[in-house]
């Protein structure tokens, strides 16, 4: 049910200008909402990225602490990178504000049909995959959310038989209360973002979070092949359906002899091949899986999956290849922010590999990464850059990987990675950590990894 007159009359006070701030205040002032818009940033730090709020009935408290901004206030709208337990967040409460996050509110006001995809690796991959699909099936289609591109953005121009493709991520769903997508799929669940969550079990509870407002009517699909999940599928109301590499499911998407397969709504149907899947890895696999459930979920036909999965060539700055030089390929995985997305990447090698590794600190224990290093024959050597450069050698040293080298910068790492490589390696960026400590985003962090390399003589 969606709630397109919240917000008319409203006094909404909107904290966080990057993306999805801004286009919340957007959004909310097409919805007939007085937005205040605030940033710990002045006008002026802010620059560029306010510009579109220029010409709208927004009042400004920029530069300002978002507590002072709480007088006269009905609605609190917070951007995801700040926790629901900050200080103002829990004064606003205490004085009776609404509270609420980016991604709920585009879902309130947002025409459309929506699915969503969350896990801690492979979703980017997963919703990009699922926005052509989509689009290959004849649906005008908007992917949104965690990818980069705010579903309240979406929400200012979509149309009620559109499709919207959301990528959920936990610091989302802290918000997140009438948010209900019609199919909703789970990848896996692996350690990552202890330093916002604290424990397993409440990054786990976010997670689930996504399935809350479903209903018999929808569809719910998990990864089979993750252990972790095993328990958590009981608890959901949705029709579930199941994807696997490893085993045939009754309900879902599998493999058999080679071939991927699809049972649903008492039909068996072949996919295509896996050797005709265009993105590489195992992991891919998982990723095109799951996709071909939620669509299948939302009625496309098998035929259109397999054009997609046949064509669709992968998403920037996962395993992405970037140029050929005196025979040493260099890949960016810049999306590679924590320790299992950089062992999926690992397992992708098909060739001797210089690894640089390191970041900013999410409070991850690099062993199973290291461990995997070790049981790759192609890990060869790894170049450590950022903040946990120490952690990470001090684990590799424990684990007897001893292949290891320090960086000052980027930079520095790929022209001492050149060094150590010959001809028929791949040098690869998978830091397994997120880039805060040196870049803005792992996207600025690829990007400059990419100019870099193509900057190689």
């Amino acid at each position: 049910m969606k709630h397109e007159k919240d917000y008319e009359g409203k006094r909404v006070l909107v904290v966080g200008m990057a993306r999805s701030g801004v286009a919340a205040a957007q959004l909310l002032v097409k919805h007939g909402a007085k937005v205040v818009v605030n940033d710990s940033k002045t006008g002026e730090e802010l620059g560029e990225a306010v510009a579109p709020l220029m010409s709208l009935p927004v009042e400004w408290a920029l530069g300002r602490p978002a507590a002072d901004c709480l007088d006269g206030i009905d609605v609190l709208v917070i951007s995801p990178g700040i926790p629901d337990t900050a200080p103002f967040v829990e004064e606003a409460r205490r004085r009776g504000v609404s509270v609420t996050g980016e991604l709920e509110l585009a879902y309130r006001l947002s025409p459309g049909e929506m699915v969503a995809v969350t896990g801690t690796n492979g979703k980017t991959t997963t919703v990009s995959l699922l926005g052509e699909i989509f689009r290959n099936a004849g649906r005008v289609t908007h992917v949104v959310g965690n990818i980069g591109y705010p579903y309240s953005a979406a929400g200012l121009t979509s149309r009620a038989d559109d499709m919207l493709v959301c990528e959920v991520s936990s610091f989302q769903m802290e918000t997140a209360d009438a948010f209900h997508p019609r199919a909703a799929a789970l990848l896996n669940i692996t350690e990552d973002h202890l330093n916002r969550h604290g424990t397993m079990e409440a990054y786990t509870a976010m997670k689930m979070r996504v399935f809350r407002s479903q209903t018999a009517e929808d569809v719910a699909v998990f990864n089979a092949d993750d252990p972790a999940l095993a328990p958590l599928i009981g608890q959901v109301k949705a029709q579930v359906m199941l994807f696997s590499r490893q085993r045939k499911v009754a309900s879902g998407a599998y493999v058999e002899d080679g071939q991927v397969m699809l049972a649903w709504k008492g039909a068996v149907k072949p996919v295509c091949r896996v050797d005709e899947i265009y993105i590489p890895g195992p992991h891919n696999l998982e990723n095109a899986l799951a996709a071909a459930c939620v669509a299948a979920a939302m009625g496309v036909p098998a035929p259109v999956i397999r054009h997609t999965l046949k064509t669709f060539q992968g998403v920037e700055h996962r395993i992405e290849f970037v140029r050929e030089l005196d025979g040493v390929r260099y890949v960016n995985d810049s999306k590679g922010t924590n320790v299992d997305s950089t062992i999926k990447a690992i397992q992708t090698m098909d060739r001797p590999t210089a690894i640089i590794l390191g970041g900013y600190d999410k409070h991850c224990d690099f062993t199973p990464m290291v461990k995997e290093m070790l049981r790759s024959p192609m890990i060869r050597e790894a170049m450590l850059i950022g903040v946990t450069a120490d952690q990470i050698e001090k684990t590799c040293r424990e684990n007897g990987y001893n292949a290891v080298h320090r960086a000052e910068s980027l930079s520095d790492a790929v022209n001492q990675c050149r060094a150590l490589a010959r001809e028929g390696w791949n040098i690869l960026l998978s830091p397994a950590c997120a880039s805060f400590d040196m870049f803005a985003d792992y996207e600025e962090r690829g990007r400059v990894f990419k100019d870099i390399v193509r900057g190689l003589k």
